[in-house]
């Protein structure tokens, strides 16, 4: 596993502290445009993630990893399909604690 350039995990609130920064989100897909994919993330907040998704028809919920254009949104790099649904509030606590006083648990 490379662990010189990790993605931190991140909400859409986060955005903010990581401009710049390589991080990856997961979102609920509410609508894409080919270029722009706008989404729910799991903290129920707007994200925008730009670069064109793969040829696959994106499912409901999405993993992105990319870089931090604004505190809105991210640039991606890859995106992962993970299906109909998912534990977003889950994923929100992992976080929480990605980004809180446990972050060094986390590459």
């Amino acid at each position: 596993m490379d662990t010189s350039n990790p993605a931190v995990f991140v909400n859409a609130e986060l955005l903010q502290f990581h401009v710049g920064r390589r991080v990856r989100a997961v979102m609920q897909v509410v609508r894409s445009d080919g270029a722009v994919v706008i989404g729910k993330s799991t903290d129920d907040k707007q994200l925008v993630v730009k670069g064109s998704p793969p040829p696959a028809p994106l499912t409901t919920f999405v993993e992105v990893i990319g870089i931090v254009d604004s505190d809105k949104s991210i640039r991606a790099e890859m995106w992962t399909n993970f299906g109909d649904s998912i534990d977003m509030v889950s994923y929100q606590k992992l976080c929480q604690l990605a980004n809180g006083e446990f972050k060094h648990l986390f590459l």
